[in-house]
Parts: structure tokens; sequence; C-alpha cells
């Protein structure tokens, strides 16, 4: 997907795991095919999954950062009221893999696809639950970091015009460039709020159409209230986002800013993944064509 995308087969997971933590030897070890773009992801064993980054990065850096990671998401699987993983074990680079991984927790479900619950008032009021949760978590003199989504939308212009140009012939651009423009001069959101800050489906678990678990917690973290909003237009159908919203209460200025942080995700993934992960790029076009048939958002 990326020209410094690193390589993970089953063997050198296998000999890497097994290696490290002799306690594991036993166990089966099998990759998991995903939509992910950041990691490689294997199984081991029933209780178990390891990830391995797959982009270039220094080591020392990457292992700072994973371990911060492990520490947000021992705070979120504090806080949530669905199971999410947590991290059991950080893995030394080697001359076979130059980087770091994770071995975490196992949390069992099926992987969400944009449609999958898109109709569920259910899946809506668990994602509302999810999300109380962790705005009810204390900051502890935290604030929002000013790294990627979550600050003044202002700051992504740059971003999104690259985006707008990457997208011609792939979508309505100018009928988009005129929606970012509405966006990006919505008033400031309210204060901070501990946040996922990637609710997308392939990070949310769902069994019998509830939800079951969510991944991918080292972002928990302080940001702009609204960015976990962004769950409403990846996932939810239009009767579902109304379940959503009443029950999150938000106001109309917390609602338009959701819909912002969802375009800006999602115009990065038709075009940046068409040909190397096609169903991340159908996420950016189904959230693009919710968004723009929304009569909240899509008219503004």
């Amino acid at each position: 997907m990326r020209h410094d995308q690193i390589p993970i087969d089953v063997p050198t997971a296998q000999a890497l795991i097994r290696q490290q933590f002799p306690h594991l030897r036993s166990e089966p070890i099998r990759f998991l095919p995903s939509t992910g773009t950041v990691n490689a992801i294997f199984r081991v064993g029933d209780l178990l999954a390891a990830r391995f980054p797959l982009h270039e990065s220094d080591p020392a850096e990457l292992a700072e950062s994973l371990s911060t990671d492990a520490d947000a998401m021992g705070e979120l699987a504090g806080r949530s009221p669905v199971p999410t993983p947590t991290c059991v074990g950080l893995g030394r680079p080697d001359k076979s893999y130059p980087l770091p991984f994770t071995l975490q927790t196992w949390i069992p479900g099926h992987v969400a696809t944009p449609t999958m619950v898109s109709d569920s008032p259910k899946f809506a009021a668990d994602l509302v639950r999810f999300i109380q949760a962790l705005r009810a978590t204390d900051l502890d003199g935290r604030s929002f970091n000013g790294r990627g989504r979550g600050g003044a939308l202002p700051d992504h212009d740059e971003w999104m015009e690259h985006c707008f140009t990457r997208s011609a012939g792939l979508l309505d651009v100018p009928r988009l460039r005129w929606m970012w423009a509405g966006f990006r001069g919505l008033p400031a959101g309210g204060n901070d709020t501990m946040s996922h800050g990637d609710l997308t489906p392939a990070n949310l678990l769902v069994d019998g159409g509830r939800l079951a678990g969510v991944l991918d917690g080292g972002g928990f973290a302080p940001a702009d209230p609204s960015l976990d909003l962004v769950a409403a237009w990846h996932l939810l159908g239009r009767p579902a986002r109304t379940t959503f919203k009443e029950g999150l209460g938000s106001s109309d200025v917390e609602w338009q800013r959701g819909a912002a942080w969802a375009f800006q995700q999602a115009m990065g993934l038709v075009w940046y993944y068409q040909r190397s992960n096609p169903a991340m790029a159908g996420l950016g076009r189904s959230t693009v064509e919710r968004l723009l048939d929304d009569p909240e958002v899509g008219a503004r």
C-alpha cells in the first residue's frame, strides 16, 4: 500500500514471537487478512494478537510510541463499557524484521463494515454509551497535543487541497470543495474531552448486531469532542444517525464538526487506496456519499 511498506510473513512472525515470548512456543500463529493500513496482524493462539507495523520508522522512536500507546490502551480498557485490547508485550527488532511490535489481548467479534449495522438503532445506542464513557474520563490536566485530527479544522487546508487535486475524476470535487469551505469556517469545538480518535468500521467489532468491542485504543487522548462523531457517517444510515445524535445530545455545531472530521478522513481514502486497498477506498466513497446525502450537512 506504500512504497516504504515492510514485508512480514508467517514464518518470520512465528520465529520472532516464539523466540522473544517462549511461553507462546506451542501456540499456533496465523496471519489475519484485514483492511488495516498500519499493521500486519497475526492471531496467536486463542487469546492474543500480534501487530507488526508496516511502515518504516526509527525503531527507538517507535518503541517509545508503542509504549505510550500501551498506556493509553490500558486507560481506555478501564473506561470502556465494551471490551478493548490491552498490550501484554512489546517485541524487539530483529535482523529479520527491523521494528518493535506488540502483543495484545484478543477481542472476539466481527469487524464492522460501512453497511453491516447501518440501520441498527441499537448499535447506534451502543456507540453513544461508548463515547459517553470516554467523555466522562478525567483529562487530568491534559489537552489536545496539536497533531492530527481533533484540533482546528483550518489546520487541514493544505491536506484537503492535496486530496481535492488527487480526487479529480474520482469524486465531485467542485461540490466537495464547497463543502469543505463551509466546514472549515465552523465555530471552534467545545472543551477537549477524551476521545478514541479513529472510530472507523475496521476498529469496531460487532456481535449479534451490537457493539462487541473497540480496537486500536492507542490514540485514546484529549481532542475536540466532536471527533468521535465520525462514526455516524462511516457506519450509520440516516435513521440510526438520528438515534446517535439524539443520544449524545449533540448541538448543531458539534454535529457539523463531526461531519467535518468524517469528511477530512474520507477524502484521504478514495484516491490514496484506489488500487492498493479497495475496501478502504470504498469506505471513503460511502462516507462521502452519506455526507452529501445528509440534509443537515450535505446542503450547507
